[in-house]
């Protein structure tokens, strides 16, 4: 048996690059949310005032419920807070 190395999580369990690349953008942008959340001590309530959306919602991200956020979804939460996105891309090794 041979053992695969993986830069990432998401390269190890999704089927395709892309859906690799996918996630790990949705991850980065509910973990900066989340931290977003924390610093400011914002309650969910809050949270979901200023990001646009339900207590429910702000829960699910708060338990890191990846599969029912889209990237649209959380890049829209981030700007309703005054965070500006920025994506950089480069060649893979």
């Amino acid at each position: 048996m041979t053992a695969n190395r993986f830069t990432s999580v998401w390269d190890a369990i999704e089927d395709a690059p892309e859906e690799a690349e996918n996630m790990k953008v949705r991850s980065q942008l509910m973990m900066q949310l989340k931290s977003y959340i924390t610093k400011s001590g914002l309650s969910q309530s809050e949270a979901a005032r200023i990001f646009g959306i339900t207590q429910p919602r702000v829960s699910d991200l708060m338990r890191g419920k990846i599969n029912l956020f889209g990237i649209d979804a959380l890049v829209n939460m981030a700007a309703k807070a005054g965070l500006h996105v920025e994506i950089r891309l480069r060649e893979t090794a």
